[in-house]
């Protein structure tokens, strides 16, 4: 019987446990895959712990860990077309990623490149795509100057370097420790915490253009200050908060067209989804820990099957 690792009920990780459950089955419009890889992120926590995403139905329980995944097609539903079973592909789940099975949905899959590595693909639905659909809300010419809150962490990093592409100039916050692998981004660093916005006015001069906040909180209220227009404060850490300072969440497009962007900035270098650990699907409680604790660099991935 297929493995997966699943919270069966709200709470910390002592709710969190591994079951054995049969493939679910494809409906109208789905795909089931068999993972060979799974992002981990700090969402995947959050929705153990009851955090209810705006719009969404209560989660039934027990219910399977992770939100993107990477794997092959084993079966297609009713009206799928476009994908064949042995087909690479990656997107965001329906039934979770910390699984050998999942099911995604069709319209918002994408076939992944040979160049692509399923570690890689797996950690592109949510962080990078994420990222992507930021950068391009924050419609900033060219020359002009992104500040990130949370600039080390998965979603961080990625925007970062598709900023960094499209000519944009970017510093970012991230801890001391993580500075050497942010400025190697091409990122001017600045320390989080009090004091920000001063730190921020000094590494810019010439002020920000616009702001992606990843981490919310007191950092997103000091970066709200240096912008004179708050429809460039975006926030994908704290959607409360940025809306009452007059900014707005990322607003994202979830649509295949993004992952074949975001896959395509991968082949062609521009895009590099630093994947900096890797477990197991038996350490899987390893793998959330890391991102749960708050010191994971770049992105944690899942391998699943070989």
């Amino acid at each position: 019987m297929p493995k997966a690792y699943v919270y069966t009920r709200h709470g910390g990780p002592d709710t969190e446990s591994f079951v054995e459950q049969p493939a679910p089955e494809p409906g109208p419009g789905q795909l089931l895959i068999a993972v060979r890889a799974a992002g981990v992120n700090p969402v995947d926590w959050k929705l153990r712990d009851g955090y209810l995403r705006p719009g969404a139905a209560p989660t039934e329980l027990p219910a399977v860990f992770g939100n993107e995944a990477a794997g092959t097609v084993e079966k297609t539903g009713p009206g799928v077309e476009g994908f064949a079973v042995g087909d690479a592909v990656f997107g965001s789940t329906l039934t979770g990623g910390y699984a050998e099975y999942t099911l995604l949905p069709a319209a918002v899959t994408a076939h992944k490149p040979d160049a692509v590595s399923f570690t890689d693909a797996a950690a592109l639905p949510v962080a990078a795509a994420t990222a992507y659909d930021a950068v391009r809300q924050a419609a900033l010419p060219a020359g002009a100057t992104l500040l990130i809150i949370g600039a080390g962490g998965g979603v961080g990093v990625a925007a970062a370097q598709i900023a960094r592409a499209t000519g944009l100039r970017v510093i970012g916050t991230a801890s001391t420790g993580k500075r050497e692998f942010v400025e190697s981004l091409g990122v001017t660093h600045v320390p989080p915490g009090p004091g920000l916005a001063e730190r921020v006015r000094a590494a810019a001069p010439d002020g920000v253009d616009a702001v992606l906040d990843l981490v919310g909180g007191a950092d997103l209220e000091a970066a709200a200050t240096l912008l004179a227009d708050r429809t460039k404060l975006i926030s994908a850490g704290d959607r409360g908060r940025v809306v009452k300072l007059g900014g707005a969440a990322v607003v994202r497009l979830r649509t295949a067209a993004v992952l074949d962007d975001v896959a395509r900035l991968v082949v062609s270098g521009a895009l590099n989804p630093y994947v900096t650990r890797t477990f197991p699907l038996e350490r899987a409680a390893e793998a959330l820990r890391a991102v749960e604790e708050g010191h994971a660099l770049g992105k944690t991935v899942i391998e699943v099957g070989a």
